[in-house]
């Protein structure tokens, strides 16, 4: 999906403290959405970043999707078209967890699933540096509880990129209870390293930006749900009403809605408060496939040249 341009860094590996220094070579695991916009501003910021992903058809399909976001900044006068061929230079394809082996740091960045994320922290942690950084690009899941599979607790962390990652200034940074201070120090210097804002969250689930955005987009299910307006009605009295750059709907199938129902039962689950329960209609939607824009149908049937909604 192309994305509207941000300025480029004007930081890499060599801005900072020395911790940022330390990290020179980047792996980053799932080449989807989040993955390929974190190899997006990584390369960008002169980090060399390998991109692992199950085939190479995905890399290949990241790898189209990045080019085409950086000849939007390169038409915007944002970066030149010689840093756009460097920064594309500087990504190549990880075939599997032994290519990621040298890299200081490896952001996961699949799928909001955890015991997806076990495995391959289970399976990584045999093939990198002892000294290697892991952080989860996690939007919902225990930071404490991910570390805890792995053999470097400590030196574990949770970096939540916003989506779309090229556009959004922030990510949250989440200590789990044995991330050591060096590890987070330098996960810091990397993220502003890249022209980004941190806020620390502590490790509670859903962490800061979904505990609050979540619920309101289920209550905007439930709103649908209960027959109270209709998916139009709701997403521009939220646009105009509230000053909304998207409607709750607009932006379910934005992040997809398999994603918005993992985070509701993390919550659902992690705090125990029927308040968190998500939406039956949300659950309807992603058991039939509708997961918003990146099947084509959600909230919204995106088929057409025009989106239309479905209820």
């Amino acid at each position: 999906m192309d994305i509207p341009v941000m300025p480029e860094p004007n930081s890499g590996p060599d801005a900072g403290s020395a911790n940022a220094a330390s990290i020179r070579l980047v792996g980053i695991i799932g080449a989807g959405q989040m993955g390929n916009g974190i190899a997006h501003v990584a390369s960008l910021a002169n980090y060399d970043v390998l991109l692992n992903d199950l085939s190479s058809e995905a890399y290949d399909k990241a790898m189209k999707t990045i080019s085409r976001n950086m000849d939007r900044q390169v038409a915007k006068g944002v970066i030149s078209e010689d840093a756009k061929s460097e920064a594309l230079e500087r990504i190549s394809f990880a075939e599997n967890f032994g290519s990621l082996g040298n890299c200081d740091m490896v952001i996961e960045a699949a799928v909001e699933d955890e015991s997806i994320k076990r495995n391959i922290f289970t399976a990584l942690c045999k093939e990198i540096k002892p000294e290697t950084i892991i952080a989860t690009n996690t939007s919902s899941i225990s930071v404490t509880r991910l570390a805890s599979i792995t053999d470097r607790p400590d030196r574990f962390i949770g970096m939540h990129f916003m989506n779309p990652v090229p556009l959004m200034e922030l990510v949250e940074l989440i200590r789990g209870i044995a991330t050591e201070d060096d590890t987070f120090e330098t996960s810091r210097t990397f993220v502003h390293s890249l022209g980004k804002t941190t806020a620390v969250s502590e490790d509670f689930p859903a962490f800061i930006v979904n505990r609050i955005l979540l619920p309101m987009i289920n209550e905007a299910v439930y709103t649908l749900y209960e027959g109270v307006g209709t998916v139009e009605s709701i997403d521009k009295a939220m646009k105009l009403g509230a000053n909304h750059p998207m409607g709750p709907l607009e932006l379910a199938d934005f992040i997809g809605l398999d994603t918005c129902l993992s985070v509701m039962q993390v919550l659902y689950e992690g705090l125990a408060d029927s308040k968190y329960r998500p939406c039956p209609l949300l659950v309807k939607y992603v058991e039939a496939g509708w997961l918003g824009r990146k099947t084509q149908r959600g909230f919204y049937d995106y088929r057409g040249e025009v989106p239309v909604p479905t209820r």
